[in-house]
């Protein structure tokens, strides 16, 4: 059964860095596109950052520069760096793939906040 446990989020000062890792399970990264999303209060989950099996990767326009997508294919993992955070990246972080897959994990909290 696919699965997805989302790490490393917490709470930071604007411009600081997070890095998220992302455990696959059920899922082969490698032959994937992996991607991260996140889900704002009062917002609907959006798409952050992916990555082709080719290691292609595109990012929303609110995070270009500032966020970068990467596997761990021998450890079956997903990373996403995060640097130079803003309090508009306040949000729950979750990853999956594309096409998305039913079972969302639980993701992992960012807060940034000064």
């Amino acid at each position: 059964q696919d699965q997805f446990v989302e790490s490393g989020g917490g709470l930071v000062q604007p411009g600081e860095s997070l890095r998220l890792s992302c455990v696959v399970s059920g899922v082969v990264v490698r032959v994937r596109t992996m991607a991260w999303y996140r889900q704002a209060p009062g917002s609907q989950r959006e798409l952050v950052a992916r990555m082709t099996p080719n290691s292609d990767t595109n990012y929303a326009d609110s995070v270009k520069g500032r966020f970068t997508i990467s596997t761990d294919n021998a450890k079956n993992m997903v990373y996403l760096q995060m640097n130079n955070l803003k309090p508009e990246d306040t949000a729950f972080y979750y990853c999956n793939i594309i096409p998305i897959l039913p079972n969302w994990g639980q993701g992992t909290q960012v807060t940034v906040s000064s």
